[in-house]
């Protein structure tokens, strides 16, 4: 076989490499763009026909699977839900991120603020807290996924990922079904920084050594909020 015939799927795969390293994607002809977008195929599942009772149930049996501790009960009773889960864990210093509603937070605990007038705490002040506490953007029942972003309560990005245990304040409301309705609730804050976090930090070795809390907290409780 003659080698100057022309393989359309190698240059179908080198057309898109070259535009993939073109400096910057304002440099991509616009129609190039919009072509590409609107060529990429959509037919995955979008949305779920379960009941917003059985999204919840899949969330907690998600964050299980992952070692999560999981509490569920109304605004009246988010208070005496941190105080048990802060106890069960032995947890006594708590990073609360710039915006948290204080008034929800139990007496008996230490609470160092972070992002306070401007000034954040350093890696090794963060490091030093017994863990840290912050609200949720939403949450992705398949995945068993939180999802955080740069706004008050919820902190910057450090702040949950260096303590070595985070506890998470997750409204039932806020709950999605699958990740593309995640995605698209997503959109119009997608400008800020964005964290998924699913289940506590574990990676493994070459040997499949299970170890924990390498790029993140060990150890990972959520409170479920629900209205009812």
């Amino acid at each position: 076989m003659s080698s100057n015939l022309k393989n359309p799927a190698r240059e179908a795969i080198l057309s898109r490499i070259n535009m993939a390293l073109l400096p910057t994607p304002e440099s991509q002809p616009e129609d190039h763009i919009a072509t590409s977008w609107s060529a990429i195929p959509r037919t995955f599942r979008h949305d779920t026909q379960a009941s917003p009772q059985d999204v919840l149930h899949l969330l907690i049996d998600r964050l299980h699977d992952y070692d999560a501790q999981v509490l569920t009960c109304t605004p009246s009773g988010i208070t005496e839900s941190i105080a048990k889960m802060l106890t069960a864990r032995g947890v006594r210093k708590l990073l609360l991120p710039a915006g948290f509603p204080e008034d929800i937070l139990p007496q008996g605990f230490e609470y160092i603020p972070d992002g306070r007038e401007g000034e954040s705490l350093t890696a090794a002040q963060l490091d030093a807290t017994d863990g840290v506490i912050t609200l949720s953007t939403l949450a992705i029942a398949e995945t068993g996924t939180l999802v955080l972003q740069n706004v008050p309560g919820q902190g910057r990005r450090a702040a949950s990922l260096v303590p070595d245990y985070h506890l998470c304040l997750v409204n039932a409301a806020d709950v999605k079904a699958t990740v593309p309705e995640a995605v698209a609730a997503l959109q119009p804050t997608a400008a800020l920084p964005t964290t998924f976090i699913s289940g506590p930090s574990a990676t493994a070795d070459i040997e499949m050594t299970r170890i924990k809390g390498v790029h993140g907290p060990r150890f990972l409780d959520v409170i479920l909020i629900s209205s009812e």
